[in-house]
């Protein structure tokens, strides 16, 4: 019975590689239907082979290919729809669009983002029917929100790729867009606005309900630690500034307030691990009751799905504690991902974090676990230690190739600052549900996370200001990175596959 469940496991095993990788390729290069018609020539050609010689690895070999297939052919469904004719006679040309408002808006510096999901556009008094979204980027005022119907005026371009001033770094920007279905911008348009309440009925109660919840907030906390902690609790980093955040960069812990799959990860494997003193079972289900409700306060979008299903993971390692079983879920998680919308694999850098980061919590802290003997073992102190150098040292290569930037200083911040992450988000929270009773209620509460993020502010402003905080890597080559997830592999490997003594 075991013999034949590994077998399974090793057919699926092999699929789903086989599938990520036909989507890899495809990414990158599209050979035409004559390429695939000859890999499908050839994985059924290997069939007779298997059923006359019976030999498994001609079968493992023919399901290797069928999967390559699958994941190409899933690729190329997804641009099926890429380009809406009518939206491409008028790029590069001044046009009226009318739409509904898809996102919440994304405050920046210096613009609002918002997507615009396309319905008609306009020639004089006609219009004819489009789909298609169209990311706007525009001023803070007149404000528009989630499920407002609105007429937008500007000239429709395509998104271009655009250099890193510092790193010298070209950054995919279509293809990041891509990944969110988005193949047309407009700049600075004039937007009228129609009508609201055209959206989803419960996200945008989700959005009004995370609005009022940073206005209570707002109204017992100071500055700049509210906006810290609309940051760690909801991704709501807009009025931090570009100095402080910059400087959050520089010492290597950026991801706790931009709401990334990196940072969702890390918070439910400190939630489990504080709630460790409970019995398993109600420590796990605990932390995924909360991470399940931290989705849902932030909108519950593409990306906090993602990073929720592999933090979700996260806890599911910590309660079942087999490794097979745990390969088994992260592989399927991926799978389904990457069915849903395969763009994500190459294109969306928080599903790569999110899937690095559970990958170095899962298999790479107990390889380190050794390491850290001088810590006391009684308390969360220790685990987290783990946890952090852990996830750290796991998505540090690919984090150069992508940013550039290396920071020195990284491994302690994320020490000093990561373990009062999930007290201060805590504390931050209950700040927010006793503000709808009253700011008397919500004052205790508050007056705790203004410590906790008044310190982190500290920490990182201290860090920052040190000359060789950190630095930039110009050219990092994408082999350098495989070597590094070589050996970082290599480590997992002699860990669990060494034989029990």
């Amino acid at each position: 019975m075991n013999g034949e469940l590994n077998t399974n496991r090793t057919w699926f095993f092999i699929f789903v590689f086989s599938f990520t990788l036909g989507i890899f390729f495809r990414s990158f290069f599209n050979l035409g239907a004559e390429f695939l018609f000859f890999l499908i020539f050839l994985a059924i050609a290997l069939l007779p082979a298997y059923f006359i010689y019976k030999t498994r690895a001609v079968f493992l070999v023919s399901l290797f290919i069928f999967g390559t297939i699958l994941g190409i052919l899933r690729f190329d469904i997804s641009e099926i729809n890429r380009n809406d004719p009518l939206l491409e006679m008028q790029t590069g040309k001044t046009a009226l669009v009318e739409g509904i408002i898809l996102n919440e808006p994304d405050e920046r510096d210096d613009a609002v983002i918002l997507v615009l999901k396309g319905e008609k556009i306009y020639d004089g008094d006609n219009y004819m029917k489009i789909k298609g979204k169209i990311r706007l980027a525009t001023g803070r005022y007149p404000p528009f929100k989630y499920g407002d119907r609105v007429i937008a005026r500007g000239k429709i371009v395509h998104p271009k790729s655009f250099e890193n001033e510092e790193t010298k770094k070209i950054f995919d920007y279509p293809g990041y867009l891509a990944a969110q279905d988005i193949y047309y911008e407009m700049k600075y348009p004039k937007i009228s606005f129609i009508d609201s309440d055209n959206g989803n009925f419960i996200l945008a109660s989700l959005f009004d309900l995370k609005k009022m919840f940073l206005a209570h907030t707002a109204r017992v906390i100071p500055e700049p630690e509210e906006s810290l902690l609309g940051g760690l609790l909801v991704g709501a980093k807009q009025s931090l500034g570009k100095e402080l955040l910059d400087d959050f960069r520089k010492v290597g812990i950026i991801h706790i307030v931009v709401l990334s799959g990196y940072n969702i990860t890390i918070i439910a494997d400190s939630i489990v691990r504080i709630f460790s003193f409970l019995p398993r079972l109600y420590a796990g289900a605990f932390a995924g009751g909360s991470i399940i409700l931290f989705a849902a306060l932030v909108g519950g979008g593409a990306t906090v799905l993602r990073a929720t299903i592999m933090a979700l993971l996260v806890i599911l390692a910590r309660y079942i504690g087999r490794v097979y079983d745990v390969t088994t879920a992260l592989f399927l998680a991926g799978f389904l991902m990457l069915v849903h919308n395969p763009k994500i694999l190459v294109f969306d850098p928080s599903f790569q974090l999110s899937f690095l980061a559970t990958i170095g919590l899962i298999y790479f802290s107990p390889v380190i676990e050794k390491y850290f003997y001088f810590l006391p073992r009684r308390g969360v102190f220790r685990e987290i230690a783990i946890s952090t150098v852990a996830t750290q040292i796991f998505v540090t290569p690919f984090l150069l190739y992508m940013t550039g930037m290396f920071s020195l200083v990284a491994l302690p911040v994320n020490l000093l600052v990561l373990f009062f992450i999930p007290v201060t988000m805590f504390f931050g929270f209950f700040t927010g549900v006793f503000g709808f009773l009253g700011n008397i209620f919500s004052l205790p509460f508050a007056h705790i996370a203004t410590f906790f993020l008044s310190y982190i502010i500290f920490v990182v402003e201290k860090f920052s200001s040190i000359q060789f905080a950190s630095y930039t890597i110009k050219t990092i080559p994408i082999f350098a990175v495989l070597v590094c997830y070589i050996f970082l592999g290599a480590l997992i490997m002699k860990k669990f596959l060494r034989p029990q003594t």
